[in-house]
């Protein structure tokens, strides 16, 4: 999730799900991304470079946040 992006100089953190733990924002997080800038409270996968930044800022699918997967027929009535 998104803690705090400044769009001007590109400076921000995200915190991990897991253990909340606070990751400062790579220089080059957004090349490559979707993304233009981030907004505080934003869910976004990441990956961390060799520094322990957070790199490579995308959205991801459910699954790739931890949310678990419903069961076979839970939105079709059966």
């Amino acid at each position: 999730m998104v803690k705090a992006y400044d769009p001007g100089t590109g400076v921000g953190a995200v915190v991990t799900d897991t253990d909340r733990r606070e990751v400062p924002l790579a220089p080059s997080a957004l090349a490559g991304s979707i993304f233009r800038m981030l907004r505080q409270g934003q869910r976004v996968v990441f990956d961390l470079d060799d520094k322990g930044r957070a790199t490579r800022i995308r959205t991801g699918a459910e699954v790739d946040m931890g949310s678990p997967t419903p069961p076979p027929g839970a939105f079709d009535g059966t």
